[in-house]
This record gives structure tokens, sequence and C-alpha cells, in this order.
């Protein structure tokens, strides 16, 4: 069953179950929806991607996940229904253009 969250633009973005079955092989983002919703409504920073105008990447940084502090970062494609593409623990934010950051 896909998921709808409302991003920090009030804007309704869809976690399809097959996405949520391919980002939870990687044993860190086990049972992570709810890091997904808070990223997506709370982010710290969003960046627009480098690599295809029409992904941002949200961040949010965690303390204390299974790999230790991290950044976690929500690939979303900002088409017409907006989408996950992914997400991923990382240790920096990438470089690319800042969307919206936290005050």
């Amino acid at each position: 069953m896909d998921l709808f969250f409302t991003d920090y633009r009030g804007k309704t973005i869809r976690f399809s179950e097959e996405r949520i079955r391919h980002i939870e092989e990687h044993f860190e983002m086990k049972h992570f929806e709810e890091h997904v919703r808070e990223t997506l409504l709370h982010p710290q920073t969003v960046i627009q991607s480098n690599r295809d105008s029409e992904a941002s990447l949200y961040y949010r940084y965690y303390m204390g996940t299974r790999i230790g502090d991290k950044w976690l970062c929500i690939v979303v494609k900002d088409d017409e229904e907006p989408f996950v593409l992914t997400a991923y623990f990382t240790a920096k934010i990438k470089k690319g253009e800042m969307i919206w950051k936290s005050t």
C-alpha cells in the first residue's frame, strides 16, 4: 500500500510500496516511515539536485541511528504528482542550490 505524506510546502508526496521495499533492503533503513514523514514536513534544508532539475533533496539530521549520527536524505521527484524516489543516510549534505532552510 502506498503512503502519502505532506511536505513543508503543504504538497502531498507519494511514497510507493515498491520504493519502500527497495529502500528497506538496507538494514539501516528498516521501519523508518516516521522519519520520512518528519523529514518531509520539517526538513532542516532542501537542496535542488545537481543531477536532476526535477528532484529535491530533503535533509534532516538524526542522532543515534543504527549507523551513527547522520543526515537523512529524502529524494523527491517534483513532477505533477511528487513522489519519493529514494531515501538514505549520509554524512554530509550534497552541493546544490538551496531551495529552503529552516530558521
